[in-house]
């Protein structure tokens, strides 16, 4: 990608184009187009401004050290794993889980939910070995 292109781009999404129509003016494939912008803040409806909702001036989402940024990489938002894991564990409504599924037990009948998985039978590993060992476990 060359640096007009990179320019380009950055220009079209500031006016509000999507992804689809910055690839098509710029040449470029769509996975590119978007990887470029995530790269460099200019995704979702903050395109105009250039600049995520949460971090504001290279700042840690959650304590607010200044964060050093790597050209080329994918921008930072926390400073370390524990203020991510902290931020995120008291902000479980901006999660987005689409793979949530509920199921009664294959043993016990308890109610129970999980993420990710659409065939699980099981509300736990004890449930699990009860029902397919006939209450014993291999050791037994």
């Amino acid at each position: 990608m060359t640096d007009g292109q990179k320019t380009q781009i950055t220009l079209l999404r500031q006016e509000g184009l999507g992804y689809t129509a910055v690839a098509k003016k710029t040449g470029l494939p769509k996975d590119t187009v978007k990887s470029f912008c995530r790269r460099n803040g200019l995704t979702g409806k903050l395109a105009e401004q250039g600049q995520d909702v949460e971090t504001q001036d290279g700042q840690c989402r959650e304590c607010g050290k200044p964060l050093q940024q790597t050209e080329g990489m994918k921008r930072r938002v926390f400073c370390c794993e524990e203020c991510r894991v902290k931020w995120w564990r008291e902000h479980p409504d901006r999660i987005k889980q689409k793979a949530v599924y509920s199921f009664g037990c294959a043993c016990c009948g308890k109610e129970f939910t999980a993420y990710g998985n659409s065939r699980r039978k099981y509300c736990s590993h004890e449930c699990y070995i009860k029902d397919r060992f006939k209450g014993g476990g291999a050791d037994d």
